[in-house]
């Protein structure tokens, strides 16, 4: 991996994501969070949307409001009108659009965008949700620094069809991988069809022969890591990406470990 920051080209250098903002600072998909996220460096800002049957795509991760709003129901029953009343818990915000939130993350030198295109409380993905999806990010701009995201591999086939020129990003974890037949079929099936592969931490160590054999680490982004200790070792891994819900913590020892030790080539 190469990465120009300003006239320094630095190889190997894991890049952070801040996870839903940067939830275990700020609340978790509010503007708030993602304008103070952007203060912090981050290399990209994950966020999550839905689409209720008004045809609104909203930023939050559940498919119901109950965890992070002081609302009930599914996110899919919003009207605009209910939606502008529902407050996010620990703030005073609505349930931001992801038209609000690009507003905030469009800067021409901002980060990178992971944008995970949900499913219903259902389990169901949501009609049309990719093609409105990539619609407001060419809208905004952002459409060449983004990644859809997605664990669902017919939501991400959706997404390369309404938007093949957007980057995409598949979600896996262990019970995940158990239900795709294993974690060997599931990177079979995703190949050629997603850029990067984000693989939780437990999953990406007790696999890491498997995974490292079937890609590079350019390639693969570890999640969601939030302890120094396990921070640690994936910077030391020089692991290609690398979310957290501290991303501060991240960026802090990812600083601290480049000055002690300047990153060379990847390792084999």
């Amino acid at each position: 991996m190469t990465l120009m920051t300003g006239m320094t080209l630095i190889t190997g250098m894991t890049l952070i994501t801040g996870h839903r903002g940067a939830r275990n600072l700020w609340p978790e998909n509010s503007l708030a969070g993602f304008r103070n996220t952007l203060e912090l460096g981050v290399d990209a800002i994950e966020f999550d949307v839905h689409l209720t049957e008004p045809g609104e795509l909203v930023v939050i991760h559940d498919a119901t409001l109950e965890r992070t709003t002081d609302g009930f129901g599914p996110v899919r029953k919003l009207t605009p009108q209910v939606r502008a009343g529902v407050k996010l818990k620990g703030t005073d915000e609505p349930i931001p659009t992801l038209a609000d939130v690009l507003a905030v993350l469009s800067s021409r030198d901002g980060p990178g965008l992971h944008v995970e295109t949900k499913i219903d409380e259902t389990g169901t993905p949501y009609p049309d949700i990719a093609r409105r999806v990539a619609e407001a990010l060419r809208r905004f701009g952002v459409e060449d620094r983004t990644h859809l995201t997605s664990f669902d591999i017919s939501v991400l086939e959706d997404c390369r069809r309404h938007a093949p020129e957007v980057a995409r990003l598949v979600s896996v974890n262990a019970d995940w991988a158990e239900r795709q037949g294993g974690l060997a079929a599931f990177l079979a099936r995703v190949d050629g069809l997603v850029d990067i592969v984000a693989i939780h931490h437990e999953l990406m160590e007790a696999q890491w022969e498997l995974v490292r054999a079937a890609l590079p680490l350019d390639r693969l982004c570890v999640w969601t890591l939030n302890e120094e200790a396990t921070i640690r070792h994936w910077l030391e891994r020089r692991i290609g990406r690398l979310t957290s819900d501290r991303p501060d913590l991240a960026i802090a020892l990812r600083s601290a470990m480049m000055t002690a030790a300047p990153l060379e080539a990847n390792p084999a």
